[in-house]
């Protein structure tokens, strides 16, 4: 029987993606914990469409939908892009919202061709808080990823501690009590209008 579920929602297309990479090795960190069953989401198999609130179950949706609702954390993986998110990540939440992150826990990961990666953390933080995910203090943020792998491999050991303490944070806060909804959930109906 499966205590805890987490998942990583890899939000980079990029077939040589380090996201993907690094939340693997996330994913990794939180399986070495009995009963912790873990899923990758990978957005490049998904088929969704460009998300519009007239057609929220266009595509994969559905089943994008089940699996974030049934993991007890989520981390959000994501390449920076002009010092923000993703827009594969942005549209794949824009398809979620509070029936799918409420009280869940979330942790975020970044990576980064360049440095001072961290404004898109800042963004995703502040996407968690308003469907009223509780969001652990801990983060990653990988700047120059490229020098942290060689050959999809990471070799960083400062990396790899980072991420793996993002992976059993995972674990340890999956079931945390949640907090009474925040001042932006209770304001931001986002796709439930």
């Amino acid at each position: 029987m499966t205590d805890v579920r987490v998942a990583a929602i890899v939000g980079s297309l990029r077939d040589s993606s380090y996201t993907r990479l690094a939340c693997e090795e996330a994913l990794g960190a939180a399986g070495e914990f009995d009963g912790v069953e873990t899923d990758c989401i990978d957005l490049r198999t998904f088929d969704l469409p460009v998300y519009d609130a007239d057609e929220d179950d266009a595509g994969d949706a559905e089943a994008l939908r089940e699996r974030v609702q049934a993991a007890d954390s989520v981390i959000f993986g994501t390449p920076v892009y002009h010092a923000s998110y993703s827009s594969a990540l942005k549209n794949a939440l824009d398809y979620c919202g509070f029936d799918e992150f409420e009280d869940t826990t979330v942790g975020l990961l970044c990576v980064a061709g360049g440095s001072f990666p961290t404004t898109t953390l800042d963004h995703l933080r502040s996407v968690g808080r308003s469907v009223n995910a509780w969001v652990v203090p801990h983060q990653v943020a990988l700047p120059r990823v490229s020098n942290s792998f060689e050959d999809g491999v990471l070799t960083d050991d400062d990396a790899r501690e980072r991420i793996h303490t993002l992976g059993r944070r995972m674990v340890e806060y999956a079931n945390i009590e949640p907090d009474p909804r925040t001042m932006e959930a209770e304001q931001n109906v986002g796709a439930d209008d």
